[in-house]
């Protein structure tokens, strides 16, 4: 039973690790000599970053990938530490469904948030505010991220839910 409960900590520690990494690191759509992400435009060759700002026609939807991904991060670390809790305060035989809720609410802003950026990402790309041409460009590590961290925190979700507390 230990060796099942530390698999599914390390689990449930590599998704937060994975959405963090994919909400903060600026490669959700790169190319030759640019990297974007729901935050900013970065040029490699100079260096240089944009914020991205209101001043971009498909702010609402950036605004949304956001919103979705910071929930979806604090949901995950809110599961673990009621994971936590409860491995020391559930009687044995219950279920974790509390926290297998709480992950799976995690799951489905992630879900939302990768789901937006899929399929606004042309229109997001053709903003003007951007200063160089960001449309010639493909989907990033960071994307790809989001959407293995969405398939770890379902299944994650599940596992709580299908758990026991044993001896």
């Amino acid at each position: 039973m230990l060796i099942l409960l530390a698999f599914i900590i390390v689990f449930h520690i590599t998704s937060a690790a994975l959405l963090f990494i994919s909400t903060i690191d600026n490669a959700w759509w790169v190319g030759d000599n640019f990297s974007t992400d729901v935050w900013r435009m970065c040029a490699t060759n100079s260096s240089t970053c944009m914020a991205i700002t209101d001043e971009f026609n498909e702010y609402q939807s950036i605004q949304a990938v956001q919103a979705a991904m910071i929930l979806s991060t604090i949901f995950c670390c809110v599961a673990f530490l009621v994971f936590i809790l409860q491995l020391f305060r559930l009687k044995q035989g219950e279920r974790f469904v509390l926290t297998s809720i709480i992950q799976l609410l995690s799951c489905l802003c992630v879900m939302i948030a990768a789901s937006i950026y899929t399929d606004r990402h042309e229109e997001l790309h053709q903003s003007h505010g951007y200063r160089m041409e960001v449309s010639k460009g493909q989907y990033g590590y960071s994307f790809v991220l989001a959407w293995i961290a969405f398939a770890f925190t379902l299944i994650s979700g599940v596992m709580y839910l299908v758990l026991r507390k044993r001896k």
